[in-house]
């Protein structure tokens, strides 16, 4: 079966200013954003990708056009199912007034539990994702041929669902998880079984350096503004 390359959408205006985005219309990268989506093409220039899918949001129609611009021929397919998290009346919210919220801990701890208000579950949110992955990888393989390569570009919960869903990982270990803005993971898929072959590579280590002020622990919904 194809080999998956699951690309988060680049660093958005939403991430540099604290807000939980959602679906909320109009979140575009940033300069720095907009720079990763721009470096993109040539990280990976030496993988014949055949296919490219994305979110319908504009942050990721963002992200692929350098690539698809480099590679005229590339069809590129607008996925609903990749789309974000349905964060319903959380959307547009600012992460630090969320914190506050009891179902926050729920998120955090429980996130199979989580159902947001006027949204959707994260449980409805993993399965519609697996499920789009699932029908894609037979399209691309009978289209394109076992060992095809193909890409998806969507947001941080999703991608760090699917990973929890390719090892085998209960949806409430998926917060241990982390991708940052424009990282790849890839995902090799076989008859019998998934491989993880990388997870949010972005190959910048800029995020390991230390914090001057180190975090709470908590994952960050949504997936996180990546390195400063």
């Amino acid at each position: 079966m194809p080999t998956l390359i699951l690309v988060r959408h680049g660093r958005s205006t939403a991430n540099t200013s604290g807000v939980l985005a959602g679906r909320t219309p109009g979140v575009a990268l940033d300069e720095r954003g907009a720079a990763q989506a721009a470096a993109l093409p040539a990280r990976l220039a030496a993988l014949p990708v055949c296919e490219v899918v994305t979110s319908p949001l504009q942050r990721c129609q963002e992200t692929v056009r350098p690539l698809l611009e480099a590679r005229p021929g590339l069809r590129c397919h607008t996925e609903e199912r990749i789309s974000e998290c349905d964060y319903g009346d959380w959307s547009g919210r600012k992460l630090a007034e969320l914190k506050d919220e009891p179902l926050m801990e729920v998120v955090q701890a429980h996130p199979s539990a989580a159902a947001f208000p006027g949204g959707e579950s994260m449980r409805a949110m993993q399965t519609r994702a697996a499920e789009a992955v699932r029908e894609w990888n037979a399209r691309v393989e009978r289209e394109h041929g076992a060992d095809a390569v193909y890409l998806m570009c969507s947001h941080g919960d999703i991608i760090k669902s699917l990973v929890a869903d390719a090892l085998g990982l209960h949806l409430d270990l998926f917060q241990r998880i982390s991708v940052e803005p424009c990282s790849v993971t890839v995902i090799r898929y076989t008859r019998l079984r998934p491989f993880l072959v990388r997870l949010g590579d972005t190959g910048d280590f800029a995020s390991l350096v230390p914090r001057e002020e180190p975090g709470d622990g908590d994952a960050p919904v949504g997936g996180g503004a990546g390195a400063p």
